[in-house]
């Protein structure tokens, strides 16, 4: 479970907020920066593929169990940078989320007023992660429960 106390976003945990959250929320950050600042292409959205690297618990080696499709893109916002990466054919997602990287890199005033917003994101995520596991817990069947039973015929 994530610290959702600690308010300092790294770029890996803002990045996770923003993909495993609510669309909505990026598409939002990234059209506010858009309405102020400049935003240019550096590399249209494309799709890619990157090799999935696992590692084997058995004998704690890694290895490559296949390829993962990822859309990705790269904008400037008044000359700096942005890199968006998500998996699957979410071109638009990328470019929003190289939007909102660019906006923190740069230390727009926007960004920086942001960070509540991400946090309570963070929290919803959390408390649905919480409700799915809770979820899952109680399909779990407890084999060391069970006890034999005795077919009726059988002599005693």
């Amino acid at each position: 479970m994530v610290n959702v106390m600690n308010a300092t976003l790294t770029r890996r945990r803002r990045t996770r907020i923003l993909i495993e959250g609510e669309s909505g929320l990026k598409r939002g950050l990234a059209a506010e920066i858009e309405a102020r600042h400049k935003v240019e292409s550096a590399e249209e959205p494309r799709q890619s593929l990157v090799m999935l690297k696992l590692r084997d618990g058995g004998r704690c080696g890694l290895f490559y169990a296949g390829e993962y499709l990822v859309s990705e893109a790269r904008v400037i916002v008044e000359g700096v940078i942005g890199i968006g990466i998500i998996g699957g054919d979410d071109e638009e997602g990328s470019r929003e989320l190289a939007i909102v990287d660019a906006a923190f890199k740069a230390g727009f005033p926007e960004a920086a007023a942001w960070t509540e917003r991400l946090l309570e994101e963070e929290r919803r995520i959390s408390d649905r992660e919480a409700a799915d596991a809770g979820r899952i817990a109680r399909t779990r069947v407890s084999f060391e429960s069970m006890q034999e039973e005795r077919p009726l015929w059988a002599s005693t």
